[in-house]
């Protein structure tokens, strides 16, 4: 999925890389927790979250992930931006829940990591 499709389905605000819309993402994960990010994302993903603190920056960046989308209308930071912008990653705004954007994606076709057990 395009990221400006999730900008779309989401009625998101881009705040950084507005360049980088055209990417797809393959998968979402929905999470206010770093570490479950770290330990259940995989390929190219975009990440929905209500946590505003740079790890979230951080943690994307190191998955090679290129979307957050920040729910809630939560506000980054200037750093976050800072550290998105130098990092080639897209953030938007949603006013919606987490659960309910997370929702909107998965019922238009993005899928989510396969969990192991």
């Amino acid at each position: 999925m395009k990221i400006s499709t999730l900008k779309e389905l989401l009625d998101a605000q881009v705040l950084t890389c507005e360049e980088n819309m055209g990417k797809h993402v393959y998968s979402a994960c929905g999470c206010d927790l770093m570490s479950d990010v770290l330990a259940y994302v995989k390929d190219q993903a975009v990440l929905l979250t209500g946590l505003v603190n740079p790890q979230v920056i951080r943690t994307a960046e190191m998955m090679d992930m290129i979307c957050v989308v920040f729910v809630r209308s939560k506000m980054p930071s200037e750093e976050m931006i800072r550290l998105a912008e130098e990092s080639g990653i897209v953030i938007m705004l949603s006013n919606k829940r987490l659960y309910e954007a997370c929702g909107i994606l998965y019922s238009n076709g993005l899928v989510g990591n396969k969990v192991k057990p």
